[in-house]
């Protein structure tokens, strides 16, 4: 394996191409297309949308964290929640206890190849504290803003690794990743965090406006179906909508280290009453 250490303190990235082997990769798969088979009934439909930001009113999505939660495109539900369009390309994405709660997912998260990589990158007592399989599907993933993980799953010092797994091909016109190579070096940008106005609507808020950020730091990251992107909890990255015609499955779990390390209680995110699960000890 390749110096995963070195690399992403350098780029704030790392491919890790075949990471998962095509029959591991067709277990997940098949694992996430099994929840368009059973969705919530239609007055318990959510949307997910990074744009408008409305989750942030949503006491659902604020309760999904040790959970198994559904969450629609925008485009998928009419007002009271009837789908137009089929349920196969209906969700956003399923989380946030996937890592915990689901059996072939938690293999997967816990298996000796994410402890090795985890070991690579020094990490003393990893932690996962949060997972989610990614839709992206055909004609209505809609688009994920520019964004650092560490904003919403902020750490003092920030000791935060993404591990997003391609699930299908991630090319230029399905919408895969773009990552600004070395923006992790300038700081975390600005914090999502608990509102303290009691009378607001908003149980969660930014702390700072979006920042602009010019088109010209960012690239195109494409990946083989069974690749691995490590992201540094602050590099800046994005996708846009899928308007094409092929699926971009993703399968995602955030590491945390908890030796030494703060994890804030302002996170949206807190853990259970036993702690985020040990990497190591799983």
């Amino acid at each position: 394996m390749k110096d995963v250490f070195n690399q992403l303190e350098k780029d704030g990235f790392v491919v890790l191409e075949d990471f998962f082997k095509p029959e591991e990769v067709d277990e997940l798969k098949s694992a996430g297309e099994e929840f368009t088979t059973n969705l919530p009934p239609e007055e318990d439909r959510k949307v997910f949308n990074t744009v408008d930001n409305q989750q942030s009113k949503d006491r659902y999505f604020f309760e999904s964290a040790n959970k198994v939660s559904y969450f629609f495109e925008s485009e998928a539900l009419e007002e009271d929640g009837k789908l137009k369009v089929h349920p196969r390309i209906s969700l956003n994405k399923v989380g946030h206890a996937l890592h915990w709660l689901h059996p072939v997912f938690k293999k997967y998260t816990f298996s000796e190849k994410v402890k090795e990589v985890a070991f690579q990158l020094e990490l003393i007592e990893p932690a996962i504290c949060q997972s989610m399989y990614i839709y992206k599907n055909p004609g209505v993933g809609s688009e994920v803003v520019v964004h650092q993980d560490s904003s919403y799953l902020y750490t003092d010092p920030v000791k935060l690794v993404s591990f997003w797994i391609a699930l299908d091909d991630a090319t230029k016109e399905n919408s895969c990743l773009w990552i600004a190579q070395g923006s992790h070096k300038s700081g975390v940008h600005r914090r999502y965090l608990k509102n303290k106005d009691p009378q607001a609507q908003e149980l969660f808020v930014y702390d700072k406006p979006v920042a602009y950020y010019q088109q010209s730091s960012f690239r195109q990251v494409v990946a083989r179906k069974g690749t691995c992107i490590l992201l540094h909890g602050q590099v800046l990255h994005y996708s846009e909508a899928n308007k094409s015609k092929v699926s971009r499955h993703a399968y995602t779990f955030n590491v945390i280290e908890t030796q030494h390390v703060n994890y804030s209680r302002d996170n949206w995110i807190q853990p259970p009453k036993n702690g985020f699960p040990l990497l190591y000890s799983n």
